[in-house]
């Protein structure tokens, strides 16, 4: 009968601390507390899936149950492995050691036997151990009722926990435990665990096949060795950089570069034919997306730090492409492109169609490389000798003509202005002991007293006709409530002791003062974008444009007429 074959991340799992790699500190920890007697009473393993939780707890159980080959010996932090206690733990039948799964047993009576069982001595071993996996997944009540055998345990007993969601865990459970965090593994220490173990089987391998397995596995050793169990299976124990990239859906990596170009460069056809090809042979969406986005950040660290293309890890063609590429990107380049990705990664993941999603995360790549940034535009227009003014002339806004006077307002429109100039805007006559004598009076009085939706209503919707003490004449556009009449007739008596009537007619009147701001607002944006500037700035933006303007101080003298013009920013 043939033989019965073990996956790799079976076949090597660790059974000793010398074969335990990348956790020093936890053997160090160990070793020390095996050596000097100075045990704790539980211990609580923490790190991603695959990175060995479950394997150390085996060998510190094994540890502390060793008798040696003999059958004498005592606790070891080296254990033989060929008494009974180390091969029963190792074959998972050892009746002291009781591994648990808290996925499955989560529930408060599956703890309640745990703490029953804890009550007696072990059977055979030195010590009874509990080794609880996913730790995590225990319910409130179980923590609960775990809680005062964790504190005073019998001598005999051991607690070891695992579990990947160090945080879930209540801090009243790990203030009794002595913490372990199991650190992911680097890339080339993993990539080097991969050749070691290709090596014994006989497999032929290239080095960066073996880089691009480690970094898949994402630091995790079980997801490393079953992708490389699933390599070996499919490339005929030829484990190819070729053959490993396709069987990842990994861009090439020379064509990653190509494609990183050609994008960054705004070649859009470029672009997405050597997607479309990368794609063809098998390339994932998802993975080009953390590849350019992985190129990104690595030609940016050579962009700061030039050092970094001369790491000996990156391949040479690598490391003098990078060199380029970065030297003729800007660092505004570089941080736009990372946001990008970055949040093209989680449309990507959730779109129905990863590839069109990547298409046009690409697409938006391209369109924004051929943008130029400020400072370059800046920089364009002081070589065109248009000096960036310190302050624009004056602009005169005229207004149109309503049947109520309004005054002609000068405004000025600035930078920053190198000598104060003091301008006085439009206002009105306040309201003053004789009383209301303008509609922008009115307005002011309501936005005093708080009724600014009030206010609001009066500015849209009334057009004035006159306006006296006592009396006010209008036309009311169609918006207006059929309460607006009243409600102002009584705030205006209630404010100013006399009796007002608010008096409507269906023709003439003039503009409202909102008309009368965005009369204001279209002359302001016609003046500015005469300006060498904003005219400047428009043409290196085709499709911008001036959105709002708000007049800023230049001086004590000036009042900030924002609130009778429109409280808006420039926009572009």
């Amino acid at each position: 009968m043939a033989g019965t074959s073990h996956v790799l991340a079976r076949k090597y799992r660790p059974q000793v601390f010398a074969d335990l790699i990348g956790q020093e500190a936890l053997v160090r920890t160990i070793t020390n507390a095996i050596t000097t007697n100075r045990l704790a009473h539980a211990y609580m393993l923490t790190g991603i899936r695959g990175i060995g939780k479950t394997s150390s707890a085996r060998i510190i159980a094994k540890g502390l149950n060793c008798i040696g080959p003999d059958g004498k010996g005592g606790m070891t932090p080296n254990p033989c492995g060929v008494c009974q206690h180390c091969r029963d733990i190792a074959n998972d039948s050892h009746i002291d050691v009781i591994e648990i799964d808290a996925a499955s047993n989560t529930g408060v009576d599956n703890v309640r036997e745990i703490i029953e069982g804890a009550k007696y001595n072990p059977v055979s071993a030195r010590f009874k151990i509990y080794i609880i996996d996913e730790v995590h997944m225990l319910s409130k009540q179980a923590f609960n009722a775990l809680l005062k055998t964790l504190e005073e345990p019998p001598e005999r007993i051991k607690f070891i926990f695992a579990t990947t969601e160090i945080r879930k865990v209540p801090i009243t459970i790990l203030s009794r435990c002595q913490r372990f965090d199991l650190r992911r593994l680097d890339t080339d220490v993993l990539s080097a665990h991969l050749a070691d173990i290709a090596k014994k089987e006989n497999v032929t391998f290239e080095e960066d096949a073996l880089k691009l397995l480690a970094r898949a596995g994402d630091g995790s050793v079980r997801d490393s060795l079953s992708l490389m169990d699933q390599a070996m299976t499919q490339l005929d124990n030829h484990l190819t950089t070729t053959g490993v990239r396709q069987m990842l859906g990994l861009a090439d990596r020379t064509v990653l570069f190509d494609l990183y170009e050609a994008m960054m460069a705004g070649q859009i056809e470029q672009a997405l034919s050597i997607l479309d090809n990368q794609y063809q042979c098998g390339a994932d969406p998802f993975e080009v997306t953390q590849d350019l986005l992985e190129l990104t950040h690595w030609l940016t660290r050579v962009k700061i730090i030039p050092a970094t293309a001369d790491d000996v890890t990156v391949p040479e063609a690598e490391r003098i492409r990078g060199k380029e590429i970065a030297a003729g990107l800007s660092m505004a380049s570089l941080t736009a492109a990372w946001q990008m990705l970055l949040k093209g990664i989680s449309e990507i993941r959730g779109a129905d169609s990863p590839i069109k999603a990547l298409e046009m995360l690409i697409i938006r790549l391209a369109y924004l490389s051929d943008m130029p940034s400020p400072t370059q535009i800046l920089d364009d227009i002081k070589k065109n000798g248009i000096a960036m003014p310190m302050a624009v002339s004056q602009a005169t806004v005229a207004v149109k003509e309503s049947p109520l006077p309004v005054q002609k307002t000068e405004l000025p429109i600035a930078v920053k202005a190198e000598t104060p100039v003091s301008v006085k805007p439009e206002t009105s006559a306040m309201v003053s002991d004789s009383g209301v004598q303008s509609l922008e009076d009115i307005v002011a009085l309501l936005r005093q007293k708080g009724e600014r939706y009030l206010a609001f209503q009066v500015e849209s919707c009334v057009r004035p006709v006159s306006v006296q003490p006592g009396l006010v004449k209008c036309v009311l556009t169609p918006e207006a409530g059929r309460d607006l009449c009243p409600k102002i007739s009584q705030f205006l008596t209630k404010q100013t002791g006399m009796q007002w009537i608010i008096q409507t007619q269906v023709s003439g009147g003039g503009q409202t003062l909102q008309e009368v701001k965005e009369a204001k607002q279209n002359a302001l944006t016609v003046a500015l974008k005469q300006t060498p500037l904003i005219s400047s700035v428009l043409s290196a933006f085709p499709k911008a444009k001036v959105e709002k303007i708000r007049p800023i101080k230049v001086s004590e003298g000036f009042e900030d007429d924002t609130e009778h013009i429109d409280n808006t920013d420039l926009d572009e």
